[in-house]
């Protein structure tokens, strides 16, 4: 065989695999409108969080320590320690007492918001060399965390 013709063949063969290969393939789902999806989800991230939108309970909701505790074992026990001891990040405990509750939860809801403009952030940035990543918690579940925070630190 001609290499002109083995070409030929190589070439035809090769297309008829191409497009069988792409008549099996899936389908690719339509793109989503994300703004759809964002109407319905409360504005948390990016929005700083006021003291005056925090009240503390004493004695402590034991179902938000519970929760708390729920989303520390999913997202944060990887990085943060309940002891003193530093992982990935600082160890939590004593973080109550010596961080305010509006710096905590901004720190867990606005990340990046809490490393551009915070001083005591950015000194953890510098002492932990990893930046503490965005795990989109919002408001309700930051406050949980808290709850736990208070509860690992011996608060009842």
């Amino acid at each position: 065989m001609k290499t002109s013709q083995l070409l030929t063949a190589l070439l035809i063969g090769g297309s008829l695999f191409i497009i069988s290969c792409k008549e099996g393939a899936k389908k690719e789902p339509p793109p989503v409108d994300i703004t759809e999806l964002s109407k319905n989800q409360p504005e948390t991230h990016g929005t700083e969080i006021k003291e005056s939108e925090i009240t503390l309970s004493n004695p402590l909701n034991t179902d938000w320590v519970s929760g708390g505790k729920v989303i520390y074992e999913l997202k944060c026990q990887s990085c943060h320690k309940l002891t003193e001891e530093k992982l990935v990040g600082p160890g939590w405990k004593d973080v109550t007492k010596r961080r305010k509750p509006v710096w905590i939860m901004n720190m867990v809801t606005n990340v990046d918001m809490m490393l551009e403009s915070d001083a005591e952030a950015q000194k953890l940035l510098e002492l932990c060399m990893v930046r503490m990543p965005n795990q989109n918690i919002m408001m309700e579940d930051a406050r949980k965390i808290l709850e736990y925070m208070r509860s690992n630190d011996g608060e009842k």
